[in-house]
């Protein structure tokens, strides 16, 4: 719950791949609709590629406090 709490209050949050660190903030993430997964796509701070699979409560929250634009896939 913790983890939950942190990413509403500062944005989305992933897995950084290939700096291989937790919890790495996404610069202006875009979440798209594809096979009925909610998929934020964004960029950390280096300019990396990140994404992170959401929950649609989750997905339309980050959204409704404009931390993230909405992209394809929605009805």
């Amino acid at each position: 719950m913790a983890k939950e709490k942190k990413e509403e209050q500062s944005g989305i949050t992933a897995y950084s791949v290939k700096t291989k660190t937790k919890n790495v903030p996404m610069i202006d993430p875009v979440i798209n609709v594809k096979s009925g997964k909610y998929i934020a796509i964004g960029k950390d701070s280096e300019g990396n590629n990140m994404s992170a699979i959401l929950s649609k409560a989750k997905a339309e929250d980050f959204i409704k406090a404009k931390k993230a634009k909405q992209g394809e896939g929605w009805t």
